[in-house]
């Protein structure tokens, strides 16, 4: 396992690089999808990572926490390296209610994950709905707790939606995700990777 911590390639004020993606639902989701929602949470993880994994709840808690918000989680790792990230163990995850957010997507192609700028799992990114057009407001840790056997003290992330849905404008500091890397497939990796 490789722990890497997220870096900034999306700048604050960027648009949300658009996607097509398939979801564990059975339908292609797209940006357009969530225009309804003042706030789009993204973030890449998959299934195996432990410091994906510590992060579940937490996400399903946002998720349920705000009805303004919508929380999509991306996987982008390459399933033929690591079969646990597959799609139908995704939807397993799914189905038996480990994951509980709006909607659990595959990156087949990983073009979306390089698109973004994600290094590790989890990598979130929070946009908020600017008239259409989903607008980045922060990009990094979801709480204060970078170890998967770490307990929270603040929730950051709720944070930071609740003074985006409140009106108010975000300017705390990039706080670095940290978990394992992205499983790029081989020749994959995106320029910023090196």
């Amino acid at each position: 396992m490789v722990e890497l911590e997220s870096e900034d390639v999306l700048e604050r004020g960027d648009e949300a690089p658009s996607f097509e993606l398939p979801g564990t639902d059975g339908e292609a989701h797209t940006l357009a999808d969530y225009a309804e929602y003042d706030a789009l949470l993204v973030v890449f993880t998959c299934n195996h990572c432990p410091y994906a994994q510590a992060k579940f709840a937490e996400l399903n808690r946002l998720a349920d926490d705000f009805d303004d918000l919508a929380v999509v989680g991306v996987n982008p790792n390459d399933e033929d390296q690591y079969p646990d990230d597959s799609f139908e163990r995704m939807k397993g995850l799914v189905a038996d209610g480990t994951i509980a957010y709006d909607a659990y997507l595959r990156d087949g192609s990983q073009d979306v994950a390089a698109a973004y700028g994600a290094m590790c799992t989890p990598d979130p990114f929070l946009f908020e709905n600017d008239d259409g057009t989903f607008r980045l407001v922060y990009h990094g840790r979801l709480d204060d707790a970078p170890n998967p056997d770490d307990e929270p003290t603040e929730r950051e992330m709720a944070s930071h939606v609740d003074a985006l849905l409140a009106g108010e404008v975000v300017t705390d500091d990039f706080q670095p995700s940290r978990g394992c890397s992205i499983k790029w497939r081989e020749g994959n990796e995106p320029e910023y990777w090196d």
